[in-house]
């Protein structure tokens, strides 16, 4: 008899709102503000298929790193928490942006921490676009994962587009997004989720206060 297939992990298909990666990977806490926040990530397979949804890694890099993990349950834990521990420094230090506040020194030292680690494996490389950054490091271990998500992190926060960082207010929600909106105005994650919700609320508001 043949066994059910394996269910899609969420992380595979999870929408992308934030405009960039590392705020699509802060995004990966449905709910973030409300009494149940969702983790996305449940595991590390969740991690993987989520960077190779992204498009950090490919099918074969997917594959292999499952491999590795399946080989060894203590590094596939540690690999989360370290996915964790980043992943929490990146919010806290935007989410601060969002609102228009300097982050706590201590929030981008936690971030400072784990950028310094994997910047010593960063490389300048060339190729037909001229130079660029690339990862000198195992590409099947889970550094290989973090790297372009920290530096991602690491060149928004120098760049002009820092100020169009935002906190999406819909009830509950709190995902982060690059407002890339010709008149910057953008206010939700997604105007078909939080948005109608949001427009639904006030329609019926008002109905009860007519009424």
């Amino acid at each position: 008899m043949k066994k059910n297939p394996k269910p899609e992990s969420r992380a595979a298909s999870i929408s992308l709102f934030g405009g960039v990666i590392c705020l699509d990977f802060v995004n990966t806490v449905d709910w973030r503000t409300s009494d149940e926040p969702e983790e996305v990530l449940r595991d590390y397979i969740d991690l993987v298929d989520w960077t190779r949804h992204v498009g950090i890694i490919d099918d074969r890099c997917a594959t292999a790193l499952k491999r590795s993990a399946a080989r060894s349950r203590a590094e596939e834990s540690r690999a989360l928490r370290q996915a964790f521990v980043l992943r929490d420094a990146i919010y806290d230090v935007f989410i601060a942006v969002a609102h228009g506040e300097n982050p706590a020194p201590q929030d981008l030292d936690r971030f400072n921490v784990t950028l310094s680690r994997l910047m010593a494996r960063a490389r300048i490389s060339t190729g037909r676009a001229g130079f660029g950054w690339t990862w000198a490091g195992n590409p099947s271990s889970v550094d290989s994962l973090l790297w372009p998500i920290s530096w991602s992190a690491a060149e928004l926060l120098t760049s002009q587009d820092l100020r169009l960082v935002r906190e999406c207010p819909g009830e509950g929600c709190g995902w982060l997004f690059l407002d890339n909106s010709r008149s910057h105005r953008r206010q939700w994650c997604d105007m078909k989720g939080c948005g109608n919700r949001a427009k639904a609320r006030r329609y019926y508001e008002r109905l009860k206060s007519s009424g």
